[in-house]
């Protein structure tokens, strides 16, 4: 498992997420509160958006502990953006320790990363591959399942009909997660694929909290509000009664201030480019 969050609202700088909350990313890459397993520490990523410039995210990943990356640091301080991606993985085993294997994974416009595991991948791997176009497997670089199900979803999104682009990308996402639960039932896999995942183009995202059969799905926390600030050292989201202007979706909460609430299980979120949110259920039939 892994940890991630996703930022939208006015531009701030990264070490807003990175290191100066009280929780930062960072921090969960050494000490995470709600895994059995605290570390996180097989490499980080972090991808931001700067449309000015370039539809396209810019990306920074190392597999250096995120810890123990100086650059990281001063990298972080000074650069800003709107919409903000930063993951600290933990690698599944037998899933190997590279750059390549990194979050976030990127194509074009998209950002996409995940926390959790495809049940029995070793199996699926092979199938799910010859299912890809060529188009998108050959954007595959690493060995990851997390990047595999990304071209999959990639695949899922060229074919949606003309329509609400938010509501594209969810359609893409449950269907990636429906092919994947069902290609794990077909082969008689009983071990769980947790899929939380976020996927933005840079104007909108979209979050699932998914787990198959009983038990609960691996945390994920969503945050909204005015603004999002640190000052002094500590950091918050100022609240509003007004429509919010920045939103956090994140593995766990980066502070301990009230307003952090649980996407429920096995749900989509879905953040539009005016930041409103909605939360949809999964709909798998069977599958799930």
């Amino acid at each position: 498992m892994c940890r991630f969050v996703l930022y939208m609202g006015p531009p701030i700088t990264i070490d807003l997420l990175t290191t100066r909350p009280v929780y930062s990313i960072v921090r969960q890459s050494f000490q995470s509160r709600m895994r059995v397993e605290p570390l996180n520490g097989d490499g980080f990523g972090v991808a931001w958006y700067v449309p000015e410039l370039t539809p396209e995210p810019a990306v920074y990943r190392s597999i250096q502990p995120a810890w123990n990356n100086v650059n990281l640091r001063n990298l972080a301080r000074v650069t800003r953006s709107s919409v903000i991606m930063a993951h600290v993985r933990a690698a599944t085993s037998g899933l190997g320790v590279s750059e390549a294997n990194c979050h976030p994974f990127t194509a074009g416009r998209l950002a996409f990363m995940h926390n959790g595991s495809v049940g029995g991948w070793a199996r699926v791997k092979r199938p799910l591959q010859q299912q890809l176009s060529d188009e998108a497997f050959a954007q595959i670089g690493g060995t990851t399942d997390s990047e595999h199900i990304f071209a999959l979803f990639c695949d899922f999104l060229k074919q949606q009909p003309e329509g609400d682009p938010t509501e594209q990308m969810a359609n893409a996402l449950e269907a990636m997660i429906t092919h994947v639960v069902e290609q794990t039932q077909s082969l008689g896999i009983t071990k769980r694929t947790h899929l939380n995942l976020v996927v933005s183009d840079g104007s909108r995202a979209v979050a699932s909290r998914f787990t198959s059969g009983p038990g609960d799905a691996p945390s994920l926390y969503v945050q909204t509000g005015k603004k999002y600030a640190c000052d002094n050292g500590s950091c918050l989201m100022v609240e509003t009664n007004e429509p919010h202007e920045a939103l956090l979706v994140a593995s766990e909460p980066l502070t301990d201030e009230p307003g952090w609430k649980p996407v429920p299980r096995n749900h989509l979120l879905l953040v539009r480019p005016d930041l409103s949110l909605h939360y949809r259920p999964l709909n798998l039939g069977d599958v799930a």
